[in-house]
């Protein structure tokens, strides 16, 4: 197996150099130096490196997807910065978010100006067709409409608890797997892939991107303080109807009541969290969550069986596993 974060780094120069070429024409320096502030802040590069990578799995080079990267990142970068200032959050990658530098007024202006940027980008690759051109900018468009719709869906859960496992599948698709699919099926279409390559790298995507959030989901009870950066069980204390509460409240018998009734105040003690957590675990529910995640991982890897062997094939494999095997 390759060490992925290693992988990962070796992508993030050519990213990180072409995201900066084409914002350095951004005015005045306040708005620019918001724009590029999460950027050079770091951070995985997973979804670009993930559209590099495509394209070489499917023949392609990573030349030719390299711009789309970019714009992958542009889009995730202006995703974070609405995300932090509709949730008031004050980090962002171990720095002070973007609106508590700048301001709301100024991070708004950023994050629509990464927005833009990311359609400017992708119209002005070159050594691609425009269809090629078109088919990314398509893919795009659609994964930030998904995004918003699964931002509001979320919202309107913040006061349900009766949101069905359906429902949030469908939720963290869009809010999360949306972006990783695009990624994946812009590679795929900058590589030169055939239609059902194409389709079968947006299933990849889609899959890991599942993962990816039912992971997280996982580790808010799983994990420790001090890896994840946040109290644990910190999803419990909001009330937050993550894939474990659902299938909890679905499964926990006569402790169903109680549970409910933890997820619904909004002042527990830790002693309250504690004791869901204890329930969440008798009932299965979190390893419920842990074996939905590896089922996904699974049908990701087998979806890559439609490629010829490489080298990039056997990373993009390895990005499935470690999907899984983070602990933040």
């Amino acid at each position: 197996m390759s060490d992925v974060k290693e992988v990962l780094g070796s992508y993030s120069t050519d990213i990180t150099k072409t995201i900066e070429d084409e914002l350095s024409t951004i005015v005045p320096d306040n708005l620019a130096e918001a724009s590029v502030y999460l950027t050079k802040a770091g951070g995985k590069m997973l979804r670009p490196a993930l559209t590099l990578i495509t394209a070489e799995a499917v023949g392609g080079n990573r030349e030719s997807a390299l711009k789309s990267a970019a714009a992958i990142e542009l889009i995730h970068t202006f995703s974070l910065i609405h995300d932090d200032i509709m949730d008031d959050d004050d980090m962002r990658r171990g720095m002070p978010s973007v609106h508590k530098v700048w301001g709301e007024d100024v991070a708004i202006l950023a994050g629509d100006t990464l927005f833009s940027k990311a359609f400017e980008i992708i119209i002005g690759t070159e050594g691609t067709t425009s269809d090629q051109n078109n088919q990314a900018l398509a893919t795009v468009a659609d994964a930030c409409v998904k995004i918003c719709e699964g931002q509001a869906s979320d919202m309107g859960f913040e006061d349900r608890f009766d949101v069905t496992e359906d429902e949030y599948m469908e939720m963290i698709f869009k809010k999360t797997g949306a972006l990783i699919a695009a990624a994946t099926k812009a590679g795929a279409i900058m590589g030169g892939a055939s239609q059902e390559v194409i389709d079968a790298m947006y299933e990849y995507g889609r899959l890991i991107g599942l993962a990816f959030q039912i992971q997280d989901d996982y580790l808010d009870i799983a994990s420790d303080e001090e890896t994840l950066g946040k109290p644990i069980g910190s999803d419990i204390g909001k009330g937050k109807m993550t894939i474990i509460a659902i299938n909890g409240l679905s499964s926990a018998g006569d402790d169903s009541e109680k549970l409910l009734e933890i997820l619904k105040d909004d002042n527990n003690s830790q002693e309250d969290i504690d004791l869901a957590v204890e329930i969440l675990t008798k009932c299965g529910a979190i390893e419920y969550a842990r074996t939905l995640a590896l089922k996904s991982v699974d049908e990701a890897k087998e979806v890559l069986e439609i490629l010829p062997d490489s080298s990039s094939k056997q990373v993009l494999a390895d990005i499935a596993d470690f999907v899984l095997e983070r602990h933040s």
